[in-house]
């Protein structure tokens, strides 16, 4: 069993009373209103939510040895339990947004771009997925040449989280910028500055959830950065990405955990309360059974996903392997996420007819939870893993 140390469970209390304070009161107009609450971002940056895994040089926290990844998990489950829109913003403007800069970046990339996105004056965005190239990210068309000392960028981007907001300072994209010697593409990551000429934010999309997130498509039409906005090395972007998803996929489980929760929160009050034939619902093994089975779902998930952490954090170390961590974060991110769908059916069954209404937030958690079985990898691509984790042939 993996147990939080007492620091962990202490932040954790601190982020819930954020949560419930800065967002629950307002979340279900953001909600109807599918607004970014722009104004929150600088209070989360305050209280160190985007600098948890970011040593202090460059404005974050320092808890590289401490269990950084660990709060990070913490942070993103509190936030998800009031809001999974809110808890993405998070997730995405951490593990898609800063880390491929501060694990990738030049020192003067880190200096340039990450104080404002610690301090979350900025966000930013990761450019992976395009219209024809999901789940096989390697079939990438965005293209890049290198000309008079720039790259021109050429190609379109889609789903990309905190890509359009007030203060989206920099998107990271991968692109084809040759090929390899076996005829393979060399795909490498370049960053974009907002309001780059030929990098245009399309309309946000209409979306059945994560209302309050803020998801564009995006194009690149002659698009001209200079050549030193290369991430890392040239032909590294598929590694890179691979390893950001793998991050990613742990975040997104913490997500999971946190819906997870709230479903069993809202479920077992709704139980004791909810009175039918003159007694509480709560007495009929129909509805106690069910509410049972997301308890049991709600500690497996998080055990899942915490050892995850456990072992990121170990990895950080030098005490773990990146395979162990590649193969615990499929199998966190396979459970939970499909765990956190079927919780939500099943507490919008316990609220019957209220669970169709949306002033009862079950509703809007049912809308929120199915893209987490899909994004960042989706259950199939999570089995495919598992499997080749496990030496069975690809």
């Amino acid at each position: 069993m993996f147990e939080l140390s007492k620091d962990h469970e202490d932040f954790r209390q601190v982020v819930r009373d954020f949560a419930e304070r800065e967002v629950e009161p307002h979340i279900a107009q953001w909600d109807r209103q599918h607004h970014f609450p722009t104004d929150l971002i600088p209070k989360m940056g305050e209280l160190g939510l985007f600098g948890l895994v970011v040593p202090e040089e460059f404005g974050g926290a320092g808890l590289e040895d401490e269990g950084a990844f660990t709060f990070q998990c913490v942070a993103i489950e509190e936030l998800g339990r009031v809001d999974q829109s809110i808890g993405i913003t998070l997730s995405a403007g951490v593990g898609l947004g800063i880390n491929p800069i501060l694990t990738y970046g030049s020192q003067e990339q880190k200096e340039r771009w990450l104080p404002d996105l610690v301090a979350g004056r900025a966000l930013a965005g990761f450019g992976l997925t395009e219209p024809e190239a999901g789940s096989d990210a390697g079939a990438t068309r965005t293209r890049a040449r290198l000309e008079d000392g720039q790259w021109v960028l050429n190609g379109a981007k889609a789903f990309i989280t905190n890509s359009g907001t007030d203060i989206t300072s920099v998107v990271t994209v991968t692109a084809r910028t040759g090929e390899k010697e076996d005829g393979s593409a060399e795909i490498s990551a370049i960053t974009v500055p907002a309001g780059t000429p030929g990098f245009t934010v399309e309309p946000p999309y209409d979306k059945l959830g994560w209302h309050v997130s803020d998801t564009h498509g995006l194009t690149f039409e002659n698009c001209r950065v200079p050549e030193a906005n290369l991430l890392g090395n040239r032909g590294d972007g598929f590694k890179q990405f691979l390893k950001t998803l793998d991050d990613g996929r742990i975040a997104i489980s913490a997500l999971a955990v946190g819906l997870a929760q709230r479903m069993l929160e809202e479920s077992t009050e709704y139980a004791k309360t909810r009175l039918a034939f003159g007694k509480p619902i709560g007495v009929n093994q129909g509805v106690s059974f069910q509410v049972a089975d997301l308890a049991v779902m709600v500690e497996a998930a998080r055990q899942l996903t915490y050892k995850a952490a456990w072992l990121k954090d170990e990895l950080h170390a030098g005490r773990r392997s990146l395979k162990e961590v590649k193969q615990a974060a499929a199998i966190c991110k396979l459970y939970s996420t499909e765990a956190a769908v079927t919780a939500t059916r099943i507490a919008t069954q316990v609220f019957g007819g209220n669970g169709f209404m949306e002033e009862f937030p079950v509703a809007r958690f049912y809308r929120d939870a199915k893209i987490l079985e899909i994004g960042e990898g989706t259950s199939e691509v999570q089995r495919m893993v598992i499997a080749r984790g496990l030496g069975l042939p690809s």
